[in-house]
């Protein structure tokens, strides 16, 4: 496994909505070839989001390398947005990420993580699976296919 301890994660703020804006963008523009359109995280308004949701960002020397956007639903917590800068990924910064919003599910009595992704996102559906996700079901969707997954944590 590579090294992480150069990586921290912190909640994010308002101020950085230009960075995550930026890496979300570098992050899913390999799809854009993929589903043949710009992925919907691409065109979100950060600004507005950050107000909306919750936010937490991975920083290596003071940059802003992957994101992770959660909302807290009665019963689960939801995972808008999960995403690492294409020059740092395979790094283990993904399930970081993922592991922040397991301890944020826990910390606020919820027993469930949920999320969509592209069906196209083939590296995205095996990395959520390969961290305990399961698909419950799956959507036809402009042209391609949604895929719904959900991870139960034990409790």
């Amino acid at each position: 496994m590579s090294n992480n301890s150069s990586i921290r994660l912190r909640p994010a703020a308002p101020t950085d909505a230009a960075a995550i804006r930026d890496t979300v963008r570098a992050a899913y523009a390999k799809w854009v070839p993929v589903i043949g359109r710009e992925p919907l995280p691409m065109r979100a308004d950060y600004d507005k989001a950050l107000l909306e949701h919750q936010f937490d960002v991975a920083v290596e020397d003071g940059r802003i390398v992957g994101m992770i956007e959660t909302m807290l639903a009665n019963d689960h917590l939801w995972i808008e947005n999960v995403c690492v800068a294409p020059h740092a990924q395979g790094r283990g910064i993904g399930r970081l990420l993922l592991e922040r919003a397991e301890r944020k599910t826990i910390e606020a009595g919820r027993a469930e993580l949920r999320l969509l992704t592209n069906g196209a996102f083939e590296a995205n559906v095996s990395l959520y699976k390969k961290n305990g996700y399961t698909i419950d079901r799956q959507e036809p969707f402009m042209n391609g296919v949604t895929v719904y997954m959900s991870k139960r944590l034990a409790g």
